[in-house]
């Protein structure tokens, strides 16, 4: 393969494992997905590829069908224990974000109400929302009439919009946001965690990386008493951390989120979903074959002051 061809390809990675991020949920699948595309546009003959962006689109997002149709996915996912995997703010993996659109598809809200849609449906829906391909351009990548691409992206907004799904905040309400909750969980009153839930608050965790199910709790009350327990120091935990971590307010997943981090190395991370300047979800993830490319990105970063130094 000529200098070029591998230029041409490189010009379009990061677009490409955006997609194949919103289609699989996970960083690792969407660069395998991403690295298999490699190959074949190696083995291709150029001169039957007219539009390069364009094979490169539709290649990349079969191949992310064929991983959501397969029977491991299948497994994986039925049990209802799946998350997103998490992405820190200007990951390039994160991909457009100019409208609200492209910013609320990549939430782990909307990432995790997908999974409720067919393949064909989730691809429908983030081809045109998030990458704002015509109903023409999707049918050729799915082989699918433009009709039925009409069709597919009714019935997909129709059952996202059936749902709650969160709204993005700008960054300076997500310090302002994170902060409270971090006071509140710091203070030891459990009524001040509560008085920043909604009445119908969820929170979702991995048990420290530890539980071999999600976690879920579905009450304010039974939200904060979990909370202020998870949040007071102890020697054990100091230990099981390896230190004493730094507590930071980021964004993920274009969401307000609690990061802790040491020596460059996240530990944990709390993903807040804000309804009417409320926090509606929690989603609590700490194992860190999760965190992987999370922690990559946080070491190339620059970090605000953290809220708390040394926990």
């Amino acid at each position: 393969m000529d200098a070029a061809t591998v230029e041409c390809f490189e010009a379009n990675r990061d677009r490409l494992a955006s997609l194949a991020y919103r289609l699989l949920g996970s960083a690792a699948d969407a660069e395998d997905a991403v690295q298999d595309t490699f190959l074949r546009w190696h083995a291709a003959d150029p001169r039957h590829i007219q539009v390069p962006e364009a094979w490169l689109t539709k290649v990349v997002t079969n191949l992310s069908l064929d991983r959501l149709r397969s029977a491991q996915a299948r497994r994986e996912r039925a049990a209802g224990d799946w998350l997103p995997e998490p992405l820190l703010d200007g990951d390039p993996m994160l991909g457009p974000a100019e409208t609200v659109e492209q910013r609320e598809s990549v939430t782990l809200a909307v990432l995790t109400l997908l999974e409720r849609l067919s393949p064909v449906e989730r691809a429908v829906y983030v081809l045109r929302e998030a990458f704002e391909y015509s109903h023409a351009e999707i049918a050729e990548i799915l082989d699918i009439t433009e009709t039925a691409s009409q069709q597919h992206a009714h019935r997909a907004r129709q059952r996202l919009a059936a749902e709650r799904v969160a709204r993005t905040v700008d960054r300076a309400a997500t310090r302002r946001i994170v902060e409270a909750f971090v006071d509140a969980a710091s203070s030891g009153r459990t009524e001040r965690l509560v008085a920043l839930l909604t009445d119908d608050a969820t929170a979702i965790s991995d048990g420290a990386g530890l539980a071999t199910r999600w976690l879920r709790l579905s009450t304010p009350e039974r939200i904060a008493a979990a909370v202020r327990a998870a949040f007071k120091p102890t020697p054990a935990k100091r230990r099981l951390a390896g230190g004493s971590p730094a507590m930071h307010a980021g964004v993920v997943n274009s969401c307000p989120a609690l990061i802790a981090a040491l020596d460059d190395r996240v530990l944990g991370v709390v993903i807040l979903d804000v309804r009417d300047d409320r926090i509606a979800v929690l989603r609590g993830m700490s194992a860190q074959d999760r965190l992987r490319r999370l922690t990559e990105q946080w070491r190339q970063a620059e970090h605000d002051e953290p809220l708390i130094h040394s926990w």
